[in-house]
């Protein structure tokens, strides 16, 4: 695919290279590490950054390179652990930021370009097309119903900015899906402008029914949910759940998919007791957990 040049230069000025550090005792430093890069889209002449939230969970300090080379100190201005979105804000006015396409002329085949720090003012450039838009779940409590699928590798850190050959942004490139092939997938940006009011201002989405959270890594296997992991000090391992059990029932409903489990165990809030029965050596076991907020164990 060959973008035009220019389409390219108008879009660069809005992107930026993030690095963040997180404390050691952070509960996410033990799997994200407490050092990180991340990519960001200015989407705010004031100095709103669109990221994704691994990057900038648990920030204790955030550096922000603009594609020029100039540095700027970013803090913490919001974070949505359901969309996976977070927002970094840096001091200024007037700069420069990409506005959203309309999110029904989102089409599958239409051509988006990637736009990727590499490195503080260094960025990398990749297109493709979107091949789904079909929903997606993770092995860490995450699932939306729309993402964006598109048929190119992420060029750089996570984060990076993807538009539609306008200029127009489309979404945040989240992963690549290494394991499908070679596929890239972003949250959509609709997920931000529902949001954008409630996350500028409270810094979290409040008028959203909240999710309990259990603080475990579960992966479907043949047919059936493994717990994969445990997040130390969550409520699944608080309540005695362990690596390697099998959960076969949540309130009383049959699991035979980690997307069945979400929907479960979501219907809940945090504070309310989830039954769960697990396999464990053969044996049924039955066993309650007491949903967390996810908010509040990582700000801690």
């Amino acid at each position: 695919m060959n973008a035009n040049l220019s389409l390219i230069h108008s879009i660069l000025p809005a992107t930026v290279d993030l690095r963040v550090t997180v404390p050691e005792n952070h509960p996410s430093a033990r799997n994200l590490g407490a050092e990180r890069a991340g990519s960001g889209t200015l989407v705010d002449p004031d100095g709103y950054i669109l990221t994704v939230h691994y990057i900038t969970l648990g920030a204790q300090s955030i550096t922000v390179t603009l594609s020029d080379g100039e540095q700027l100190p970013g803090e913490l201005a919001a974070q949505d652990f359901e969309t996976g979105l977070a927002l970094v804000k840096v001091p200024g006015n007037g700069l420069p930021f990409l506005r959203f396409a309309p999110p029904e002329e989102l089409t599958l085949g239409q051509a988006g370009l990637l736009v990727a720090s590499s490195g503080e003012a260094a960025r990398r450039v990749s297109g493709g097309y979107v091949t789904s838009t079909e929903s997606y779940d993770g092995h860490w409590e995450y699932m939306l119903d729309k993402t964006i699928r598109l048929s190119a590798f992420n060029p750089g850190f996570g984060g990076g900015t993807l538009v539609d050959f306008k200029g127009r942004m489309l979404g945040v490139v989240s992963l690549n899906l290494n394991d499908i092939g070679k596929f890239s997938l972003a949250i959509p940006g609709d997920y931000y402008l529902k949001a954008e009011r409630e996350l500028k201002q409270y810094g979290r989405v409040r008028t959203r029914r909240p999710r309990p959270w259990l603080g475990f890594y579960p992966q479907s296997f043949g047919g059936h949910v493994v717990i994969a992991g445990l997040v130390p000090g969550g409520p699944a391992e608080k309540s005695g759940l362990r690596e390697g059990d099998i959960i076969v029932k949540a309130e009383q409903q049959e699991v035979r998919s980690r997307p069945e489990l979400y929907r479960t165990i979501w219907q809940k809030a945090p504070g309310e007791r989830i039954s769960l029965r697990i396999l464990r050596d053969d044996e049924a076991i039955d066993l309650a957990v007491i949903g967390g907020d996810r908010w509040d164990f990582y700000r801690t």
